[in-house]
C-alpha cells in the first residue's frame, strides 16, 4: 500500500499541524509502510524525515502559488507515483485525483464554524471553501477527538463517508532541568503554567481577568506564566496585564525550546488552559504526562482529552476560572487528588497508536473505493 501525504504545513517547526504531519509520518514510517510526502516548498530541515520516506518538493510561494500546487500539481505527481490512498492531515483534499485513488482526509477542529472570530481571515477563508469539498470526496474522515466527530456528522448530515477518532500522540519531551534554571524567565516561586499559541482562542483575556481576580495573597505566592509563540489579535494583553497592576505576577516567556518546556511543565503546581475552543489540547496530555492536573475548559474536546484528572470550567466565566485557579493554588491534597493518574491518563494518546489506526482506515478507504468503482 503506497500512501501520498500532504506535506504543505512542513515548512515550519513551530507549526502545529506540521509537527503533527512529521510526527505521524515517522510513526507510519516505522511500521514499515511505503510512503510518500509532497510539499509545494522547502521542508524546515528541523523536520528529519525518515529514511526510506520518499519526499517531493516543488517550488511554490505565496498562498496563490501553493493553492495552484495543491490543486492542479499534487494530483498530477500523485498520479505519477502510483499512490493508492492519499491523506489531507489538515482539512484539505484535491478536488480532483484519479479515479482510483482512495482519499483520506484528517479534520483537526471546527474552529471556522464556532470560533471563527478567533482565526485569521486567511485561514477561516481556506477553511470555509475547501473543508466541505474534501468532506464530500474523502472515502474517510479522521477526527483527532470524539467531540469534533461528533460535531462534523452533526454540521453536516449530509456526510456519507465514515467518520473515525483517531487521537494523535504526543512525543515525549527531554528530562527537564532543575528549577534553578528557570530563573532567567524570572521564575522564582510556585506557578500555573499556560501552553500555547498567543492568540485569541487560547482565551487568555479571561484568564489573565479571573487572575487578577483573586486575592492578593493569593497572587503573591502563585505567578502566572504564558509560554508560547506571538500569534494574532493579541496586542492587548500586555496593557491588560498593566492595567491590573499584575506586572509582577504574569510572566510572558514567548516561544522556549524543549528543555525549558519540560523543565517548565515539571515544576508548575498545574496548567490553566481555559481555552474557548481546542479540537484536541495537546499541552494537556503534556502537562498530565509530568504528573500534573490541568485547569481547562468544559466544551469541545477538552474534557474527553483531560479525563478525570482536571477542573472543569466555563471559559467564559472569569469567576469560575478564578473559583478553580485559587482551589488549585492553595489545596495541595485536592490538587494532588486531581492529578493522581495523570501521567496514565497521558499514555493513551500514542503515535504508534495513531500509525496503526491510520494504517487501517487507509485499507478500508482502498477498499472502499475498489469497490465503489465496480
Amino acid at each position: 500500500m503506497r500512501i501520498g501525504i500532504d506535506g504543505r504545513n512542513l515548512g515550519s517547526a513551530t507549526d502545529g499541524i506540521g509537527r503533527f504531519v512529521h510526527n505521524a509520518v515517522k510513526a507510519l514510517a516505522a511500521l514499515g509502510a511505503d510512503v510518500v510526502v509532497y510539499a509545494p516548498g522547502r521542508i524546515n530541515p528541523d523536520y528529519g524525515l525518515p529514511p526510506g520516506v520518499c519526499v517531493r518538493v516543488a517550488n511554490f510561494k505565496g498562498p496563490v502559488a501553493r493553492t495552484f500546487w495543491g490543486q492542479a500539481v499534487l494530483p498530477f505527481l500523485v498520479r505519477r507515483d502510483c499512490v493508492e490512498v492519499f491523506w489531507g492531515p489538515s482539512h484539505r483534499l484535491p478536488f480532483v485525483l484519479g479515479g482510483d485513488i482512495a482519499r483520506v482526509v484528517t479534520i483537526h477542529d471546527l474552529v471556522w464554524l464556532h470560533a471563527a472570530r478567533t482565526m485569521r481571515t486567511r485561514t477561516w477563508v481556506g477553511d470555509r471553501l475547501l473543508m466541505k469539498p474534501a468532506l464530500r470526496t474523502a472515502d474517510a474522515v479522521v477526527a483527532d477527538s470524539t467531540a469534533t466527530a461528533t460535531a462534523l456528522t452533526a454540521e453536516f448530515p449530509w456526510l456519507k463517508s465514515p467518520v473515525s477518532t483517531v487521537h494523535p500522540g504526543t512525543v515525549a519531551l527531554p528530562a527537564p532541568g532543575d528549577v534553578s534554571s528557570l530563573r532567567p524567565l524570572g521564575i522564582g516561586k510556585p506557578y500555573a503554567l499556560f501552553v500555547g499559541t498567543v492568540e485569541p482562542r487560547k482565551n487568555l483575556g479571561n484568564l489573565i481577568e479571573a487572575y487578577g481576580l483573586l486575592p492578593a495573597d493569593i497572587r503573591s505566592g502563585c505567578d502566572l506564566v504564558i509560554v508560547g509563540g506571538t500569534g494574532w489579535k493579541q496586542t492587548g494583553l500586555a496593557d491588560k496585564v498593566r492595567a491590573g497592576g499584575l506586572e509582577a505576577n504574569i510572566k510572558f516567556t514567548g516561544f522556549v525550546d524543549d528543555m525549558t518546556l519540560a523543565t517548565l511543565y515539571a515544576n508548575c503546581l498545574f496548567l490553566a488552559m481555559p481555552s474557548l475552543y481546542e479540537g484536541f489540547g495537546f499541552p494537556i496530555v503534556e502537562a498530565q504526562s509530568f504528573g500534573k492536573p490541568a485547569l481547562t475548559s468544559n466544551t469541545s474536546s477538552m474534557p474527553e482529552v483531560a479525563g478525570d484528572n482536571a477542573v472543569l470550567v466555563d471559559p467564559n466565566d472569569p469567576e469560575a476560572i478564578a473559583a478553580a485557579f485559587h482551589r488549585l493554588c492553595v489545596d495541595a491534597e485536592f490538587r494532588n487528588g486531581i492529578a493522581a493518574g495523570a501521567k496514565r491518563n497521558a499514555g493513551r494518546f500514542t503515535w504508534e497508536n495513531h500509525a496503526k489506526s491510520m494504517l487501517r482506515i487507509f485499507e478500508q478507504a482502498i477498499e472502499q473505493r475498489r469497490k465503489a468503482r465496480v
